[in-house]
């Protein structure tokens, strides 16, 4: 008698008796006039008031209306976490004919849904179709935008800039990240803006389609899960928000706490087997950087995301009892500078020798990341920085003594060719034809490549910093040298797995190994920054970086 769809039990707080009424009501398909068609829906409280998100009062704006996501308690921190973000319909844009989006409980349990307006539901899985809205009156959405960055940190970097001038700059993230300011602003000295200006309409909302009509849900949308929420190969506790962002589409976000956040990410990022030493300094590393960037994601109304733009965010339950330890044994403990929390990146191998900051990122030179070469001291004295092209040489073709020299990516070689390389550009290609030569033009202290040049037949393209990767993104590191390898290719063998700043997980791993601490392995990678409680620490929202 109760199909999927018609068993979502309607709760409004109300004597039990009436919930029983409601409840055959909403989940027996009989109808009242015995003409076959379901009953209409009935109404459990009056209507909820308009939204006063859904158009600002100016109506025109940078991007859609989003409150802020509200900052991490001392006590008890918990991290608003994207699970999915850029919600939307996939067909067309046309929401009628979209996809659901299905919501399902774990084995057992219900899921409770409260939408904005106070409208309650529970099921064993939601299946919330999508709508388009018509607005009262267009959105003019308006912004100056500089972009795309290869980075979030080279976007605030610009965005720092900007602000400096007194520009309200917001960094955000529509499909690469961006920085945007009311039209007019003049950009920091050396970039360019572009322009955004289009009217919207409508919006994108959810609605669930009952036996007895249809429910219109305003957001944002809490759901809460007894037995967890099942979301792609995982489960997660809760409880969950369903929101708009800035770009006019939904975001699915657990509020996790903290500690909690960190089962799902330390076990993902260094491996559930490393050393004690290991895990214990890479959750430290994944508290700090957690903390510091918690205004990652503010335009859109949360704090962090769970992939790789992030740090990777998956089912907590998958975390073994040392992953476990090794978060509990560090509870609430980060690395400080200054008294707030340091950038706390890290990698998985630095191929022997560490970078510094701005080798890495736009920006400047930070006390805690700086460039060394990463050994015991026979292999420190050896290749003594800033590296000479001939010690380069030396230290690719070898430097076997470093730390953590047993990763499978600690020394790697590949070929790029003239296609692959225009490939990569994209529609950069077209102004410069056909790849002729490349040319490293510049490098850190650390050897690696500050400034690639892309020669073709019509022009020139410069890669600097993290855009090199971002752009040939089959290049381990930066760590690496050039030679011709043929017409239309290029030889390349370089050392190392990522931007190589900060920790080398394998580096601690093979610290660990050999008896380290975790606080002497994060004193290593992290000098002058100090091991401190978060309650000793200013942890509000950061928005500059300036001062670091």
């Amino acid at each position: 008698m109760f199909s999927r769809l018609s068993s979502l039990l309607v709760l409004p707080l109300q004597p039990v008796l009436l919930v029983a009424v409601l409840l055959l009501a909403g989940g027996c398909r009989a109808a009242s006039d015995g003409s076959g068609a379901p009953p209409p829906l009935r109404q459990l409280s009056a209507p909820p008031p308009p939204d006063p998100a859904a158009v600002p009062a100016s109506h025109v704006a940078l991007h859609w209306p989003v409150p802020a996501p509200p900052p991490m308690a001392i006590q008890e921190p918990v991290l608003w976490v994207a699970l999915e973000a850029h919600l939307k319909p996939s067909h067309n844009g046309q929401a009628t004919s979209a996809p659901p989006l299905r919501l399902r409980s774990g084995s057992g349990g219900m899921l409770t849904l409260i939408d904005a307006g106070g409208q309650r539901f529970m099921a064993p899985e939601l299946i919330l179709h999508w709508r388009r809205q018509p607005l009262a009156q267009a959105l003019q959405l308006r912004r100056s935008v500089i972009g795309p960055f290869a980075s979030f940190e080279s976007a605030e970097e610009t965005a720092d800039r900007w602000r400096a001038m007194g520009v309200d700059a917001v960094i955000a993230h529509p499909r690469e990240w961006e920085v945007w300011a009311v039209p007019g602003s003049m950009p920091p000295e050396g970039l360019t803006t572009g322009l955004v200006d289009r009217a919207e309409t409508s919006r994108l909302e959810l609605e669930l389609r009952r036996a007895d009509g249809v429910v219109e849900l305003r957001g944002p949308i809490r759901i809460e899960a007894s037995s967890g929420l099942q979301w792609r190969d995982g489960l997660y506790s809760g409880p969950f928000r369903l929101q708009a962002d800035a770009y006019g589409s939904w975001t699915l976000l657990e509020e996790v706490p903290l500690e909690r956040y960190l089962e799902g990410v330390v076990p993902h990022e260094i491996g559930a087997r490393s050393p004690a030493a290991a895990l214990a300094a890479q959750a430290v590393l994944a508290r700090t950087w957690a903390v510091r960037n918690q205004h990652r994601f503010a335009v859109d109304g949360y704090h962090l995301c769970a992939d790789t733009q992030c740090q990777v965010y998956s089912d907590p339950r998958q975390a073994g009892s040392a992953a476990r330890t090794a978060i509990a044994s560090t509870r609430h403990q980060v690395l400080a500078w200054r008294g707030q929390p340091i950038h706390a990146v890290y990698h998985a191998t630095n191929g022997g020798v560490a970078a510094g900051f701005e080798e890495v990122w736009s920006g400047k030179p930070l006390a805690y990341l700086q460039a060394f070469p990463d050994g015991p001291t026979p292999y420190a004295n050896q290749f003594s920085l800033p590296l000479t092209s001939a010690a380069l040489t030396g230290l690719l073709a070898d430097g076997q003594g470093a730390y953590g020299a047993d990763h499978p990516r600690f020394r790697w070689s590949r070929t790029l060719t003239a296609e692959a390389i225009t490939a990569a550009l994209g529609g950069a290609a077209a102004g410069i034809g056909p790849p002729q030569d490349l040319r490293v033009l510049e490098r850190g202290p650390s050897g690696r490549v500050l400034a690639l040049e892309i020669k073709g037949s019509t022009g020139v393209r410069l890669l600097r910093l993290d855009a090199i990767r971002r752009t040939l993104r089959t290049l381990p590191s930066t760590l690496f040298r050039l030679t011709p390898a043929g017409p239309g290719a290029w030889r390349v063998v370089g050392g190392g797995f990522g931007h190589g700043s900060g920790l080398s997980q394998a580096g601690a791993i093979d610290l660990a190994r050999r008896g380290w601490s975790s606080a002497r392995i994060l004193q290593h990678y992290y000098p002058n920054a100090e091991l401190r409680p978060l309650s000793e620490l200013n942890i509000s929202p950061k928005t500059s970086t300036l001062n670091d």
